[in-house]
Parts: C-alpha cells; structure tokens; sequence
C-alpha cells in the first residue's frame, strides 16, 4: 500500500487531523491571562489603530492606555507676572488640553500603569481615583469665620 492509497483511506473512512483531535478534546486552548484579553472590544471585528504618543508604534485604539491632562499654558511664577502686568481683570489663561494614548509597553515604562498580581488582575472594582480637593471659596470661609 502506498502513501496516496493510504491517504486516500483516511480521506474516506474520516480518520481526523491530530490538532484537530486536540481541539475537540479543548486541550488545545491556550490559557487567558486577563478576562478581556487586554482590549475592551467585545462584539466588535476590527477597531481602528493609534499611533502611540511616545513611540509611534500602532496600537488597537481599544488597547491603548488613555490619559486626558490638562495644564496651563505658563507656569506659577510666569502666570503671576502676567497677572500683574495685565490689562484686563477678567482675563483668563488658557489652558492646554491634551489626549495622550500609550502603547502597553510605554505606559508601563512610564509608571502610567503598572504591572498587578493575579488576585488584582482578576478584580472587576473600578480603580481608585486620585483628584485635586478644592480649597472652599473666599466667600464660603467668611461666611464660617462670623
């Protein structure tokens, strides 16, 4: 018997594949690190990509680490000079408003996310928030003071 008469009766009496074996028995199945897989996509086939603010790389726009800031265009010192020297009273500085998107790898490198245990990993509470308290307004204090 040779190998295209055996090949033959494979084909014919529906003897399988190996790996096909294996992924009917589901050892085939890779394990999964994280629940969503590192994206938040979900019913969607394609997404569109990103260019990494640091390094340029392209990145699933779902992926990517996404940090909005906002500055001011000058600084302190600056910022009061100008308050002095300035025409108008109610003139405002603007500001800089900014959407950075990192590439996983840069946000790690620049502290922006960090690497988390298994048992954070696997958390679904949202993530702590750190914001600016605001100091009570001039008028609110004097209103407490009497």
């Amino acid at each position: 018997m040779c190998i295209r008469d055996r090949w033959y009766q494979r084909r014919v009496h529906g003897e399988r594949n190996i790996y096909q074996n294996l992924q009917q028995k589901k050892i085939w199945e890779m394990p999964s690190k994280r629940r969503n897989n590192g994206r938040s996509k979900k019913n969607r086939g394609n997404v569109k990509t990103v260019r990494c603010s640091n390094c340029g790389r392209v990145v699933a726009k779902d992926k990517a680490i996404k940090r909005f800031t906002v500055r001011d265009i000058v600084d302190a010192s600056s910022k009061r000079d100008i308050k002095d020297a300035r025409a108008y009273e109610t003139f405002i500085i603007p500001k800089l408003y900014n959407k950075l998107q990192y590439c996983v790898s840069c946000a790690i490198h620049a502290r922006i996310v960090r690497v988390r245990s298994i048992p954070d990993r696997k958390s679904r509470r949202p993530p702590v928030r750190f914001r600016k308290e605001e100091a009570p307004k001039t008028g609110q204090a004097e209103q407490g003071a009497q």
